[in-house]
């Protein structure tokens, strides 16, 4: 089988090992990819937003399977495009991607289909007095989130008035985010501990994945702005047995069902960002595809054929034995450039990369190669992964942080406390 993976980040590096390792691969390629990918896959530069070009290499090369990994490339329609042109592709139609990109369509879905969720209330970001007078009523914390897609960054959490007034007015007049701050949404502080669950999906049947907890503050303790996550660990503790039959059966089904009933099948893999709280499970947010770094973390605790999985859901056949849970544990920390995710310099040389160790993972995230030299081309840089084949969370906490010393590029920073949580 000929598979084409879309993106260029930790997560499609992830993906591209995992799929490298499928006795149904003949040809793996990735555009644009990265140092990483170039390793197990061959890179070809295409413009993202050049559908015809990716289409006409799709045909002259025969591909069976384009696996798109960013969000923007689903909410642009890539895949209706594909589809349109009789390629198989895991990943939603944009329609069904509207779950990401517009987080008011996403409550909508949410509603109709009764699933828990933050109580909010929406907001154009022209409504200066109407949002001052809420946010004057609100218990606080409470949270801000921009409508549309910012890389993970447009959610706010604010302790009081003025710092809510103050986000608004960025994202009103300063516009920080763009057009995604067009729409606004206030959102009661839900209080718990955060989860990840991916769900694969044909649009009707599902599996789900062993959870995963991101850390998407930039800061230790969960301190300052919000990123793309600086680390991720799996399985999560804080997911049961019955609290992950709950998720599937009263939040997973009902929103497949729903997009369905609605005629936006959803093909691909379904995120789901939740809170455990004392009331049970409650969506923070769904994505469109897969999660960074959460991949990195779950993927490599699946024993069996990824690639037949996402092919089977794909082909609108879901293949639920195609992969399974191995028992191990899975922690990886993000080395970034200093400064993200605000303003931060690269181009600079990485050493300690040649770690030879089976239960370390490096993926390449914003990495450029130059002479044989690998080189900081990004905010977020590399992904360090410890992985164990069983379950302990602590040894594999400590395995990584033993790796990353190793590891040192100019400006490089990374949190300390990933997976903390999970021991407590």
């Amino acid at each position: 089988m000929k598979v084409l993976i879309i993106g260029s980040g930790g997560r499609e590096h992830a993906l591209a090992l995992a799929i490298s390792k499928s006795k149904l691969l003949s040809e793996l390629y990735c555009i644009p990819g990265n140092s990483g990918t170039k390793q197990i896959s061959k890179n070809v530069y295409i413009d993202l937003q050049n559908f015809d070009s990716i289409g006409s290499f799709c045909s002259e090369h025969q591909i069976d399977l384009v696996i798109i990994g960013p969000e923007q490339p689903l909410v642009d329609g890539l895949s209706d495009y594909l589809r349109g042109i009789n390629i198989k592709v895991f990943g939603p139609s944009s329609s069904a991607a509207k779950i990401e990109s517009s987080k008011s369509y996403a409550k909508e879905i949410m509603n109709a289909a009764n699933v828990p969720t933050a109580k909010y209330e929406e907001f154009n970001s022209t409504d200066y007095w109407k949002v001052e007078n809420y946010l004057r009523e609100c218990e606080y914390p409470l949270v801000i989130k921009v409508d549309g897609l910012a890389a993970g960054k447009g959610v706010i959490i604010c302790n009081n008035f003025e710092e809510a007034i103050n986000t608004f007015k960025s994202i009103s007049e300063e516009k920080i985010f763009g057009k995604a701050g067009t729409k606004i949404l206030i959102e009661e502080f839900l209080i718990g501990e955060e989860a990840s669950v991916f769900a694969i999906t044909d649009g009707e049947n599902f599996i789900t994945l062993p959870a995963a907890q991101d850390h998407k503050r930039i800061g230790d303790g969960d301190t300052g702005k919000n990123t793309g996550g600086m680390g991720a660990y799996a399985p999560t503790p804080v997911l049961t047995e019955s609290l992950s039959h709950e998720i599937e059966e009263k939040i997973i089904r009902p929103v497949i069902f729903q997009l369905k009933k609605e005629g936006n099948p959803f093909i691909g893999c379904l995120y789901a960002g939740l809170m455990i709280t004392s009331e049970g499970p409650k969506v923070i947010e769904f994505n469109c595809r897969f999660g960074d770094p959460e991949t990195q973390v779950v993927l490599p605790l699946l024993d069996g054929d990824f690639l037949q999985l996402l092919y089977s859901a794909a082909d609108g056949r879901l293949d639920k034995n195609a992969v399974w849970y191995n028992g191990g544990s899975a922690v990886c920390v993000v080395a970034a450039s200093e400064g993200y995710p605000d303003s931060y310099q690269k181009g600079f040389e990485i050493s300690g990369l040649d770690i030879f160790d089976p239960q370390i993972i490096i993926y390449h995230a914003g990495t450029i190669e130059k002479d044989g030299k690998i080189f900081s081309n990004g905010g977020r840089v590399i992904g360090v992964t410890a992985v164990l084949n069983e379950f302990d969370i602590r040894k594999a906490r400590d395995k990584v942080y033993d790796a990353i010393k190793n590891i040192k590029f100019e400006n490089m920073y990374f949190r300390k406390d990933i997976a903390a949580k999970a021991l407590k």
